[in-house]
């Protein structure tokens, strides 16, 4: 097994820093692991501090006033969660939650400010990021509020099959979250997921999806148009 501190230096947020550098990182992360359904923190808490997944996977979600749930981002190994308060001193916009048992590092707030005080390469790895992140959000935002469901799934599906260069892909997530992340509900996706079928664009078994015809769904996710064919 790795050691926390291996993993954590192939983050995004540490990666090329120097091992001195990684050394004064590594005194500073307090390791915490959590169970499945277990809470690392909610909507309104004090920003006390961010997380590095170390295994595992936590979900990062909003509840509506009527207690509906949007998920905002799933992270897995390596990926970093309520670093933004770190900067702007506010409380945690949204909760997080782990979907599966976890580890994760933990870094104080008042201790990773001095560090970055320091070493402003780590500073500059922290804005990449958060760009990256400030990215994804939007088109995030340009999925859920201007294309149709049948559209963001095709996009999902195409994101995945991107990351491991695979016309085979694995959800990484339930059926119940992905209609969440896509900001709909489950019987809608299950109807969806059916069309896609009878329209040869996909196979599905289980959580395994096949992409038939990579071409149809880029068309789809760019017309949100789905056609039986």
């Amino acid at each position: 097994m790795k050691k926390i501190i291996d993993i954590i230096a192939a983050a995004p947020l540490f990666n090329g820093l120097p091992a001195d550098q990684m050394a004064a990182i590594g005194k500073i992360a307090v390791t915490r692991s959590y169970a499945r359904g277990e809470t690392l923190f909610s909507e309104g808490d004090d920003g006390a501090g961010f997380y590095v997944m170390v295994e595992g996977q936590v979900k990062v979600f909003k509840l509506s006033p009527d207690g509906k749930e949007q998920i905002l981002h799933i992270f897995g190994a390596g990926e970093p969660i309520g670093e933004v308060p770190v900067f702007s001193g506010t409380p945690y916009p949204a909760s997080a939650e782990a979907l599966a048992a976890s580890r994760t590092a933990y870094f104080p707030k008042a201790d990773f400010v001095r560090l970055i005080a320091a070493n402003p390469a780590l500073a500059l790895n922290m804005l990449a990021v958060l760009s990256r992140r400030l990215r994804q959000f939007t088109v995030q935002v340009e999925h859920l509020s201007l294309k149709e469901v049948p559209a963001r799934l095709a996009s999902y599906l195409l994101l995945l099959s991107g990351k491991t260069q695979c016309t085979r892909v694995s959800l990484p997530i339930s059926k119940t979250q992905l209609a969440s992340l896509l900001g709909t509900i489950p019987e809608t996706l299950s109807r969806i997921l059916t069309r896609m079928v009878a329209g040869g664009l996909i196979q599905v078994d289980r959580r395994e999806i096949k992409l038939i015809d990579p071409e149809g769904l880029e068309a789809l996710s760019l017309s949100g148009k789905l056609e039986n064919r």
